[in-house]
């Protein structure tokens, strides 16, 4: 059975940095797209960064040049290093997987499997 597992998130102020994990089992990550979503409170759920088999990365236009996915493939491992950060990049983080073509990496729908979640809090 798939499982996804996410450590890292917590707080800092505007301008912090932050590295989640998300480490995958039951099945070799790189079959799968490897996508990060998102969720503030009373706002739909949505894609941050996502990475395909290839490594190949997509990100939301609003974390470019801030947010930077990558994966371990001999660790089975996702990574978000999250950086300049925002109060408005505050919410709950979560890991995906599933076989989403790149047209669509940002529909949480579309994926399988889910992480727990990590909270992300920026606040000065």
């Amino acid at each position: 059975q798939v499982q996804l597992v996410q450590s890292g998130g917590g707080s800092v102020q505007p301008g912090g940095s932050l590295r989640l994990s998300c480490a995958a089992s039951g099945y070799t990550g790189s079959r799968y797209r490897m996508t990060w979503f998102r969720q503030a409170p009373g706002k739909e759920r949505e894609g941050v960064a996502s990475i395909d088999t290839y490594g190949r990365t997509s990100y939301q236009g609003s974390v470019t040049g801030r947010f930077t996915t990558s994966q371990d493939n001999a660790k089975n491992t996702l990574y978000l290093q999250l950086n300049s950060l925002k109060t408005e990049d505050t919410g709950m983080y979560y890991c995906a997987a599933g076989g989403v073509p790149i047209s669509r990496w940002f529909s949480p729908d579309l994926y399988v499997y889910w992480g727990q979640g990590t909270q992300v809090t920026v606040s000065s």
